[in-house]
């Protein structure tokens, strides 16, 4: 007998995180065209050679993750969904991961040469510690178990995104790339749901396990920790040690690492709190988007999500 086709239907919600969820996305749903970065053209061109070039490799290297993301990432999670609900979810995000990795380029269009993009791209196709990053995340996405693909997916959108996501921050803390960091801004604000959303279908699966399961679970995750943050560091030093921000940035990134750990529902791993972060840094986590209000709400405003280990209530009370 042929299998009955379902139709996906959402007025019967097993999961009312995914209900939530998908609107949340859809509210602030924003795209590239809408900010004006020529606006930071004079900016750009005050900046050094150094600078420029750090920044070009940064979004280079924001490029090749967004599109592992987008590509193989999502793809493997939603093999493992539990409602069509939590599907159509992962296809939201899918989407929003591949206008993230569009974005920078419209960056790169706007600031760089042809030769110049050309150069980004052969970058990132052939640095070393990117190209560990990309491989270690998508070696679990290939192999790994639905929670350990998870926890990768956790680590890349809560953690690894962000010594990239350091440098336009700090600009704009000096009133400089202003439009830039705009779209760094509603790229953090998907990200913050991202995470928190595959988080919280991790900790369902999670507690599903038995304690010695879970112990391994937690062992494995930590180990997974130490490799990427082992060559994050590495490579935060080839990006920033020649303008002096490699300390800074290292502290941002232990913080957001702490921060996915969280969000997976597990302990803090390292010291630093916010109070260690740069203020300036957190200022720009923090403050609202600037008035590029094309969308309904997108674009008013938003806390990059302060997820702790949370319940299914403290889920609801987060996007109310």
């Amino acid at each position: 007998m042929t299998e009955t086709y379902k139709a996906i239907n959402w007025n019967r919600i097993e999961d009312m995180i995914d209900k939530l969820t998908w609107e949340k996305l859809v509210e602030q749903f924003w795209t590239d065209t809408r900010i004006p970065l020529s606006n930071d053209l004079s900016d750009w061109n005050k900046l050094s050679l150094d600078e420029k070039d750090m920044i070009a490799k940064v979004f280079g290297g924001l490029t090749l993750l967004d599109t592992l993301q987008s590509q193989d990432g999502i793809e493997s999670l939603k093999k493992h969904s539990r409602t069509q609900h939590e599907e159509a979810v992962y296809n939201n995000i899918e989407f929003m991961e591949s206008m993230h990795a569009k974005s920078y380029s419209a960056i790169f269009s706007t600031l760089n040469t042809k030769s110049e993009i050309d150069d980004i791209f052969d970058w990132t196709h052939s640095n070393p510690m990117l190209q560990k990053k990309a491989q270690i995340i998508n070696a679990v996405y290939q192999e790994g178990t639905e929670l350990q693909k998870k926890v990768a997916s956790v680590f890349l959108e809560s953690f690894l995104f962000y010594s990239g996501f350091y440098a336009p921050l700090r600009y704009l803390g000096n009133s400089k790339l202003t439009n830039v960091a705009e779209i760094i801004k509603l790229i953090l604000r998907d990200e913050s749901v991202h995470g928190t959303y595959i988080g919280y279908k991790f900790q369902i699966g999670f507690n599903q396990l038995t304690e010695s399961e879970q112990e391994e679970m937690k062992n494995w995750t930590y180990d997974l920790l130490f490799k990427l943050y082992e060559n994050e560091m590495a490579y935060t030093s080839y990006l920033y040690d020649s303008i002096g921000w490699t300390e800074s940035v290292g502290t941002f990134l232990r913080y957001n690492a702490n921060k996915a750990l969280q969000n997976l529902g597990f302990d803090p791993l390292f010291p630093d709190t916010a109070e260690d972060v740069d203020p300036i840094i957190m200022n720009g986590i923090s403050t609202g988007t600037s008035n590029h209000d094309f969308f309904s709400q997108v674009g008013n405003g938003y806390l990059v999500g302060m997820v702790e280990s949370m319940s299914d209530n403290d889920y609801v009370e987060w996007f109310s």
